[in-house]
């Protein structure tokens, strides 16, 4: 079967990129332009026109690309034409019309790609992740996975696993012959080395998913404190309702923000007080828990009202900011006990120290993605497979000191299996279709 797509962004556009690829893309090419196929990987001024009445469609550039030196492995093109929606759509219908061609899934031409050995799964992510890429740090560290830094560590990882595992047949194979106590010295080393460094790479902080998805911080806090000011000012626009009725906000309110190159989530919440209407009890309940969840808390509370007790209390104890909001009516000095936990005083009213405010968050920011350089995980999927190969390895050594080496293979087999599908050495086709459904159609 031949797919085709619009590779470049929908819309009215400058120049609009349609991509084939597949058994059929020669006759899509000869069909259209009435003449022979260009030189590979030359680009050429044709004419593109309809199939059956030769009737003009638009004229632009043809790239031939004959398998399997190509993207996808296999024969492929693209035609680069004028980018209005009619254009696009004549030249989609038109190839629609030849026998074997149909309109691409989502990532398919990427799925292509590494099904056919052109690249590994790890890549296929990271080229996801680029093209979704809204900050420079996100930009960054999916190029450094497109270069193969996470491929290299984990299948050197799954080369040593395997040499192991190579031992461990070995005498499943030749019960009779004693294994030398060298070679289960080995065994033991390797299998301790793989598993010290594979616990290193988890003890990341989660920083990998978070510079992917985002630094979620979350705005919580006493009802009428200025959340929703304050979420509408660090966003420049007019993200939250703002009301001095007290209870407003009943559901989270999320804006993604651009802080010195890094990505945010900022959530602005309900109110938290006692409360008998029940949607708002529901808003304060996801108040809390997107507290619990978030990177960083800015917890503000009205500088008439500086009340610390209670889950406010509790709510300051980690990663969180104090902030104390409404500076401008404060008439006397914060109490010492509140002092020591070193708050920003701000005046929404008259935008004062807000930039102060702004500092300690790129601060904890900066604090958090201290050690980036050593990331290797990108995606929730990565670190499960390696608790998994954990686990299994664990399982491995407890065995193999008993010298029980059918069931301890076993594991190890499952553990190297955990490595391999993180890379794609394995059959994954039970998560290929997760994975490249957040593609764009075109890529």
């Amino acid at each position: 079967m031949t797919i085709y797509a619009l590779s470049s962004g929908p819309g009215v556009s400058g120049v609009a990129i349609i991509r084939i690829s597949g058994s059929e893309t020669s006759e899509v090419i000869k069909s259209l332009t009435k003449k022979d196929l260009p030189k590979p990987r030359m680009a050429t001024l044709r004419k593109i026109n309809h199939i059956n009445t030769s009737e003009l469609i638009d004229e632009g550039i043809i790239l031939w690309f004959p398998g399997p030196e190509s993207y996808t492995g296999e024969d492929m093109a693209e035609i680069h034409v004028h980018g209005g929606k009619a254009v696009v759509l004549a030249l989609q219908k038109e190839i629609a019309k030849i026998k074997n061609c149909r309109l691409a899934e989502p990532g398919e031409f990427t799925k292509l790609a590494f099904q056919n050995g052109k690249i590994s799964l790890l890549k296929a992510e990271s080229i996801a992740d680029l093209i979704s890429a809204e900050t420079e740090i996100q930009r960054l560290q999916a190029v450094k996975i497109m270069k193969g830094k996470s491929s290299t560590k984990f299948n050197e990882l799954r080369e040593k696993l395997l040499k192991v595992l190579s031992f461990v047949e070995a005498q499943i194979d030749f019960p009779e012959e004693d294994l030398p106590e060298e070679n289960l010295k080995i065994i033991k080393n390797d299998c301790s080395e793989v598993l010290n460094e594979i616990n290193k790479i988890l003890n990341d902080q989660k920083v990998g998913e978070i510079i992917r998805e985002g630094f979620k911080i979350a705005i919580i806090g006493p009802t009428n404190a200025g959340k929703s000011s304050l979420i509408n000012n660090l966003s420049n626009r007019e993200v939250a309702i703002v009301s001095e009725i007290a209870g407003t906000t009943r559901d989270v309110v999320e804006t993604h923000l651009n802080i010195d190159g890094y990505p945010v989530i900022i959530s602005d919440t309900a109110g938290i007080r006692d409360s008998k209407d029940e949607i708002e009890k529901k808003g304060i309940r996801l108040s809390l828990k997107k507290a619990e969840n978030a990177d960083l808390k800015l917890v503000v509370v009205d500088a008439k009202n500086v009340d610390l007790s209670g889950f406010l209390n509790d709510l300051l104890k980690n990663n969180a900011i104090l902030v104390i909001n409404k500076s401008d009516l404060l008439n006397e000095k914060l109490d010492a006990e509140i002092l020591k936990l070193n708050p920003v005083l701000i005046s929404l009213k008259n935008n004062t120290n807000i930039d102060m405010l702004i500092s300690r968050i790129k601060n904890s920011l900066k604090n958090k993605f201290i050690s980036e350089e050593d990331i290797l995980i990108t995606r929730e999927r990565h670190r499960q497979h390696l608790l998994q190969c954990v686990g299994y390895l664990e399982e491995f050594l407890l065995k193999n000191q008993k010298k029980d080496f059918d069931k301890a293979a076993e594991d190890l087999r499952l553990a190297t299996r955990h490595l391999g599908m993180i890379v794609g050495k394995v059959d994954v086709e039970e998560i290929l279709g997760s994975i490249f459904s957040d593609f764009c159609i075109g890529k």
